[in-house]
């Protein structure tokens, strides 16, 4: 890995989330000095469409980048920069101008389920899953730059031309930030396209033929952690190095240190993704689970098995803003455990069901409801639905592997929820870990990008900086577990449409 001269204590790391972008600076212990963080507006064109503003993004990775160089005493404070990002979000823009030629259709979009129907309804799914890991879901980016292109004869003509770049986040601010001097991403935001093929670590011309998009809006694909380039000065009014990109619940992998073969880690955002660590063996899924990159180091690829509850965070938000059952987040522990009843399922596939599923037909539904249910039961089935879904998703992965997890490490903001982790636990009935540090994300793209930069000499030199702050044990028996289980897997089937 390319070492290069280390002009500062602090490494960046912008976190370009699906409703904020965060930029956050940390010592090379792994502690965080410094973070700014700012939201941005959602868009939702049409039931099932979201949409974000290209602009909104890159303003807020300038003001909370800007915000944090100020805060740690200026760019020559800073060593480099690493990206994470939502994975899957997809932008085109004019290569001469670098403006936005649509919004950027967000990865919980749901308009190209149609076209990935009939995908698997032609046979033509296999093969999709033999080359890219992936099961067909518009959830992946190549349906989202087809709908695009197609959206505009222009677009597509300037496409053919040569004259557009195709990006995830992490494509598009290493472009505006290098002033459009690099086109490329990583080998994990890459896997995420569905036109990448995961064992040859290159874009597919089969693929990409049938999508119908041309090559040449495509990024080049490097190793995780890397040498991009360095910001513009016109941009920043410094050159640091940015030597990190990588897909969100990569990142994460990579904070919660999990580089061994069999460890597992769980983030719980907008929603909750499990990845599994397997090694440099591609697992396929015969339990609807997707097989993905979870990182590419010195051109070796780890890969990991990865599951998806497409509505985690975004079921308190909704109970929250849209519902009105509580003001503030961190009032459902409290509500959650002076609930009286625990006869109350809440299934909140507002965007369909993800893995083990792919229904993107199911819709929410909150069953067994009675005269006397309160919002506290209410809230108790939605946080016992993020566990449920979890758990579904951990039971495949033992399927998958033959090898059940001894721990489960867990991140993101709904880790602060104890209540939640120590339901978790139960469910699963293995303990679970939440590190000092929740936000193992942003963290894990600082070590990355430090571990390129080489303030790190190797992964292992890493390992200490991850902390343990708690440890949930089981403590509810087998009967109690398979009674809850029993009824989540019936009422699962009752919003199920297809």
């Amino acid at each position: 890995m390319t070492s290069l001269p280390i002009n500062g204590p602090y490494i960046l790391s912008i976190d370009q989330g699906t409703t904020s972008t965060r930029t956050v600076a940390f010592q090379l212990d792994g502690e965080p000095v410094a973070t700014a963080q700012e939201t941005f507006k959602q868009i939702y064109p049409h039931d099932g469409w979201v949409e974000h503003d290209p602009e909104d993004i890159w303003r807020t990775a300038c003001s909370t980048l800007n915000a944090v160089i100020k805060h740690v005493g200026g760019a020559d404070r800073v060593a480099a920069i690493g990206i994470t990002n939502q994975r899957e979000t997809t932008v085109l823009w004019d290569r001469k101008t670098s403006q936005p030629v649509s919004n950027a259709i967000v990865w919980q979009d749901r308009r190209g389920a149609a076209t990935c129907r009939s995908l698997i309804e032609s046979g033509y799914g296999k093969v999709i899953q033999e080359r890219t890991g992936l099961i067909p879901d518009s959830y992946f980016s190549a349906t989202k730059i087809q709908w695009i292109l197609e959206s505009d004869k222009d677009i597509r003509a300037r496409a053919e031309r040569g004259d557009l770049a195709f990006g995830t986040m992490d494509t598009f601010l290493l472009w505006r930030l290098t002033n459009g001097r690099v086109h490329a991403t990583d080998a994990t935001n890459a896997s995420r396209t569905m036109i990448f093929d995961i064992h040859r670590q290159d874009w597919d011309d089969e693929l990409i033929a049938h999508f119908n998009i041309p090559k040449s809006v495509l990024p080049n694909v490097y190793d995780t952690a890397y040498a991009y380039g360095s910001t513009d000065h016109n941009v920043l009014g410094a050159e640091i190095p940015i030597t990190a990109l990588v897909g969100d619940q990569q990142g994460a992998l990579a904070g919660q240190n999990c580089f061994d073969t069999g460890m597992a880690k769980c983030t719980f955002g907008t929603g909750a993704f499990v990845l599994l660590n397997t090694g440099t063996t591609a697992t396929v899924s015969t339990n609807q689970l997707l097989t993905t990159v979870a990182c590419r180091l010195d051109q070796q690829t780890t890969y990991a098995l990865e599951g998806s509850v497409f509505n985690a965070g975004t079921v308190v938000q909704w109970l929250r803003d849209e519902i009105g059952l509580v003001k503030d987040a961190d009032e459902t522990a409290s509500l959650a455990a002076s609930a009286a009843s625990t006869n109350v399922t809440f299934v909140p596939a507002f965007t369909g069901l993800g893995a083990p599923h792919w229904d993107p037909n199911a819709r929410g539904a909150i069953l067994g409801i009675t005269r006397d249910t309160s919002k506290a039961d209410i809230i108790r089935a939605g946080l016992e639905a993020v566990c449920l879904q979890t758990n579904d998703l951990l039971e495949s992965m033992t399927a998958d592997t033959g090898q059940a997890l001894d721990v489960l490490r867990v991140d993101g903001g709904m880790a602060a929820n104890a209540w939640m982790l120590q339901h978790l636990s139960d469910i699963t009935g293995i303990p679970v870990e939440r590190p000092s540090y929740l936000e193992t994300t942003v963290q894990g793209a600082a070590l990355l990008a430090g571990l390129a930069h080489g303030a790190y000499e190797s992964r292992e030199a890493m390992a200490g900086i991850r902390r343990i702050e708690r440890t949930f044990e089981p403590a509810q028996t087998k009967d109690w577990r398979d009674a809850h289980l029993a009824r989540w897997r019936t009422d699962i089937r009752r919003v199920r449409l297809t």
